[in-house]
């Protein structure tokens, strides 16, 4: 793991590929939310957050995300992107994200997301059930601040 990144709970390093570049010879901005999905969702499969998805309609949504871009990303490079939980209230988890181009050693982006566990039959939000607390509270390696 990079030193960057020690206190991030989950590293997935992506490839910068070409197409990821856009006219300004750059990685468009878009991809940087890319890379931010690709770390959320390998996070939720370490913690089962889609276990009960398809039997009871229950599992994580997206409700808001963000991103500040720091310094330019270019290919070819690896994009190493670490996410960690950093609040967890009721039916909301706040994540952090932050990337680091493993070519010059610096961060490029940092971002957060709101994520809102969701009864996608019935439409409504529901508190993350305490199987995953305990699991996301094992994978960061510290507890949590449930209210």
């Amino acid at each position: 793991m990079h030193e960057l990144l020690q206190d991030f709970s989950v590293v997935v390093p992506c490839q910068v590929d070409w197409g990821h570049m856009d006219a300004f010879q750059h990685v468009n901005n878009i991809i940087y939310f890319r890379y931010f999905e690709n770390a959320r969702v390998e996070y939720g499969i370490r913690i089962g957050i889609t276990d009960d998805l398809e039997t009871r309609g229950i599992g994580p949504i997206l409700a808001h995300t963000e991103c500040k871009y720091i310094k330019p990303l270019f290919f070819p490079d690896t994009a190493l992107t670490g996410v960690r939980t950093v609040a967890l209230q009721g039916s909301e988890m706040k994540m952090e994200y932050k990337i680091v181009s493993l070519n010059r050693h610096e961060v490029v982006a940092v971002g957060t997301s709101l994520g809102v566990f969701y009864h996608y039959r019935e439409q409504r939000r529901l508190d993350f059930p305490r199987k995953l607390i305990d699991r996301m509270e094992t994978l960061e390696g510290r507890s949590l601040a449930v209210v």
